[in-house]
C-alpha cells in the first residue's frame, strides 16, 4: 500500500466502467475519495458534474497535478493511462512504455473501450431495458458480442500466464472484468462457451484489490446477477427502462 498522500476523487457508480477504476486504484495501493453519483436522478447532467466530465457520463476523477493544480480526467480508459503513467512506476499494473507488452496491453485496453463495452452496452440495452421487441438489433449486438468473448478466449488460450499480456495482470484485464461479469445481463447466457474467459474471470476476482474495487461505491451485483432465472433477470432490466427512457429523452433535448 502507498504511503503517499494523494487527493484523487473517483465520481462513480457500482457499473462496469467506474468499477475499472476503483479496482486500478486499489490495486496501485493508492487513498481516494469516493463521490457516488446519483444515476436514477440523472445527477450527471446536473451542471456540476459537467463542469468536471462535459459528456455527462461516468467515472471521472479529479486529481492534482505535479505542479498542485486540479487535474479532471474523464473516459475511463483515459482514467486508466493516467494512474499507471503517474502511479505505476513499479509496473505493477503495467509495462515498461514502447515495449511491446506496453503496446499489447495498449491494443486490449482500446479493444475494450471501443468494442467490447460499446457492444455490450446496446446487448444490455435492447435484452433488458428497450421498450418492445427488436430481434434484429438484439441479434447484431449479442452475436458481436459473442464474437469479441470469442477473440479473449483465443487470446488467453494462448497465454501460459493466464492474462491477457505478458505474465502479470494489467489496465487490460482490469478493463475488461467488470464487463465479463455482465455477461448475462447483456445477452450470453453460459460463460462456459468460453473456458479460458471463464477461468480468468474467477481467477482475477480472487486477485488482491478486486473484491474491495468490485464492490465500490455499493455491492457489486453482476455476479449474483448471472444466477438469477431469465425471466427475474429481464424483470429487473424492464423496471430500469422508464429510467432509461428518461434518459434518452434528455439526451435528445
Amino acid at each position: 500500500m502507498s504511503t503517499e498522500k494523494h487527493n484523487i476523487t473517483l465520481y462513480c457508480e457500482g457499473t462496469p466502467n467506474p468499477l475499472k477504476i476503483s479496482i486500478a486504484l486499489e490495486k496501485l495501493g493508492l487513498k481516494y475519495n469516493v463521490r457516488p453519483i446519483k444515476l436514477f436522478e440523472h445527477e450527471q447532467k446536473e451542471q456540476w458534474y459537467l463542469d468536471i466530465n462535459p459528456n455527462g457520463r461516468i467515472p471521472a476523477i479529479v486529481d492534482t497535478d505535479e505542479n498542485g493544480q486540479q487535474l479532471t480526467i474523464w473516459e475511463s480508459g483515459a482514467i486508466l493511462q493516467n494512474l499507471v503513467d503517474r502511479y505505476d512506476g513499479d509496473h505493477k499494473i503495467s509495462y515498461p512504455r514502447g515495449t511491446k507488452e506496453h503496446w499489447e496491453m495498449t491494443c486490449w485496453l482500446f479493444w475494450q473501450v471501443s468494442g467490447l463495452g460499446p457492444m455490450q452496452g446496446q446487448a444490455n440495452h435492447f435484452e433488458m431495458s428497450a421498450f418492445g421487441d427488436y430481434p434484429y438489433a438484439l441479434k447484431r449486438y449479442v452475436n458481436e458480442t459473442r464474437r469479441l468473448y470469442r477473440t479473449m478466449d483465443k487470446a488467453l488460450a494462448k497465454n501460459p500466464s493466464g492474462y491477457l499480456v505478458g505474465d502479470h495482470l494489467t489496465i487490460a484485464d482490469i478493463a475488461i472484468w467488470p464487463w465479463t461479469t455482465a455477461y448475462k445481463y447483456s445477452g450470453l447466457s453460459q460463460i462456459g462457451e468460453f473456458p479460458h474467459v471463464k477461468e480468468w474471470m474467477y481467477r482475477l476476482l480472487g486477485r488482491p484489490g478486486f473484491e474491495k474495487g468490485r464492490n465500490v461505491p455499493n455491492p457489486h451485483i453482476y455476479l449474483q446477477l448471472n444466477e438469477l432465472p431469465d425471466e427475474e433477470l429481464k424483470k429487473i432490466g424492464r423496471e430500469r427502462s422508464v429510467w432509461v427512457q428518461e434518459a434518452m429523452k434528455r439526451d435528445a433535448e
